[in-house]
């Protein structure tokens, strides 16, 4: 299956300036990152606060240029397009972002807000043919017809982000990057824009771009899961394979904050600052098999086994363990 999505060797650095006289120092927000995403599949970024995750998609999404590296969408590297190119091109990508609450303008109602971006890029140009196309996509997200004449503080935070995803569908997207899509609600309303998410891709065959520092989130919704620590990926796999034999102990820490079924060793501390990421694995200082050699040489991103990629040296002896075992 060929990918839709491409990123290959993707690099974020930024300069901070430590004082007026003293030499900026380089910040490795995403170092050395690559994966791909057939069409109609999700990939799941995970991972803490800080390793990587809504700067990779801010430079998928074109919000963010990369240092260096190549974002290849639909077989055109997004990089390398000028500011038109770049406008017809957001017809391609849209995304939902974590918040609704400050996603929506609230001075604007609903069916203006999911009927800009049809004005925006002149598409559906009479009136009556965007009136159409906002009443089916509030059914599509359903969302009854009522709603159009909303405003967002009137209308509870599942409904909002239903609201935000009929935008972003109004352009009829191929990829959606979705950044914490369900942080920001009620548990009790998660499941259930998780579960539409879903049927929207089944239904019109979108490719999704998942970030999430939730595992169960990533494990439910996503195809290919890659786990991000410091910028850099420490492990890549089905999501099968990352439930289910994950080898990386940031991983196995990862799984058990969202299993109770799960041993693991408990990973102490916080993630070290990128601008001073620790010698040899990255990883090292929190975690608990940590040796000599991890401390000294750092690990490469190989392939334990097909579709299985680890970076830790002893990822052959680390095993998930589970109560029931």
């Amino acid at each position: 299956m060929s990918a839709f999505l491409s990123v290959r060797d993707l690099r974020k650095t930024f300069p901070v300036s430590r004082g007026l006289l003293q030499k900026a120092e380089l910040l490795h927000a995403v170092a050395g990152i690559s994966f791909d995403v057939p069409a109609g599949t999700t990939f799941g970024l995970v991972g803490e606060s800080g390793s990587g995750k809504t700067t990779t998609a801010k430079m998928v999404m074109g919000a963010d240029e990369p240092t260096s590296g190549e974002i290849v969408i639909d077989g055109r590297d997004i990089a390398r397009h000028d500011k038109t190119e770049r406008f017809a091109f957001r017809r391609l990508l849209q995304p939902v972002l974590q918040d609704p609450y400050s996603a929506l303008s609230p001075r604007m109602r609903v069916d203006r807000i999911i009927d800009e971006p049809l004005r925006i890029h002149r598409i559906y140009p009479s009136t009556k043919a965007r009136a159409e196309r906002v009443a089916y996509l509030l059914d599509a997200v359903g969302l009854p017809p009522s709603a159009a004449q909303r405003y967002p503080n009137e209308m509870s935070g599942g409904q909002r982000q239903r609201v935000a995803i009929a935008r972003a569908l109004a352009l009829e997207p191929r990829l959606l990057v979705l950044d914490e899509p369900v942080s920001a609600l009620d548990v009790s309303i998660q499941a259930q824009i998780l579960n539409l998410l879903r049927d929207l891709q089944d239904r019109l065959g979108l490719t999704y771009l998942l970030i999430s520092h939730d595992l169960a989130v990533i494990g439910f919704m996503s195809t290919q899961v890659g786990v991000l620590y410091l910028g850099r990926f420490v492990e890549v796999g089905s999501k099968e394979t990352i439930l289910s034999d994950a080898r990386h102990p940031y991983s196995l820490a990862l799984i058990a904050s969202a299993s109770p079924d799960v041993n693991a060793a408990p990973v102490s501390g916080e993630i070290p600052s990128p601008l001073s990421p620790p010698s040899g694995c990255v990883f090292h200082t929190r975690c608990p098999f940590a040796r000599d050699r991890c401390r000294q040489e750092p690990p490469s991103l190989r392939q334990l086994k097909p579709n299985h990629l680890v970076a830790c040296h002893f990822a052959e002896t680390i095993r998930l363990e589970t109560n029931n075992a």
